[in-house]
């Protein structure tokens, strides 16, 4: 019999506190479409700096190849840590990259997994990270299975649904541990199937976050911090 595992992208996470968290993974054909964008965006990058570095005589060479460098390992790295996950081709198809368990991703898993796409490059125009996509069922490149990362939609209303009444989105006041982010995101995913009485409760559980708020006030932070964790503005 045929075995369709790799055709189901959704991936449920249980967390330590018990619930579930679900995404749904990108293929390596929308994958490379974002990779796409992104190429023609630092290309056209590329040629505004030779433009600029034609004026500047021989020390223009020296500008040129060290922001060639800078661009081209760095443009990645900035974007998924400061953009949450997203570079901008992933952010116009809307996916962006995350740890395993549905966190946002840190500097040092995004400093892996682009350290490592001239592995995935090889031979030629991403051929390994290609292969590497389509055997295994996360669609992980090489980069990714070294880092811990997912490639996922993020867009997806029917997955990733807010709950009603939330507003906006605020950064946490102090560093979160990833447990910590994902009772957040999880809070955010299913307040809107929660009675009012227990979706207060659990937030005013969530100190020191909500101290000195009432229940309505509690709930409505903790939404806005886990809106933010979730690359929302």
């Amino acid at each position: 019999m045929t075995n369709f595992t790799h055709l189901d992208t959704v991936r449920h996470i249980a967390t330590p506190e018990g619930c579930e968290i679900t995404i749904r993974l990108a293929g390596p054909v929308i994958r490379s479409g974002a990779w796409i964008i992104d190429f023609f965006i630092r290309f056209a990058i590329w040629i505004a700096i030779l433009i600029v570095s034609g004026f500047l005589g021989n020390f223009g060479a020296a500008v040129f190849f060290v922001s060639m460098f800078l661009l081209e390992w760095f443009y990645p790295v900035l974007f998924e840590v400061l953009w949450h996950g997203k570079t901008p081709g992933k952010h116009l198809l809307g996916l962006a990259v995350m740890h395993e368990d549905g966190t946002p991703v840190g500097w040092n898993a995004s400093l892996v997994r682009n350290t490592l796409r001239f592995v995935d490059f090889a031979p030629t125009l991403y051929a390994a990270g290609f292969a590497t996509m389509l055997l295994n069922r996360d669609g992980k490149r090489l980069g990714d299975l070294a880092a811990g990362t997912v490639v996922a939609y993020v867009e997806n209303k029917k997955l990733a649904a807010p709950a009603k009444g939330h507003e906006g989105a605020e950064p946490p006041p102090f560093p979160l541990t990833v447990d910590e982010q994902r009772a957040l995101i999880e809070f955010r995913n299913r307040a809107g199937s929660l009675t009012a009485d227990r979706a207060a409760e659990l937030a005013l559980a969530a100190e020191p976050l909500t101290r000195g708020l009432l229940p309505g006030g509690a709930r409505s932070r903790l939404m806005r911090i886990a809106n933010y964790l979730l690359g929302e503005r």
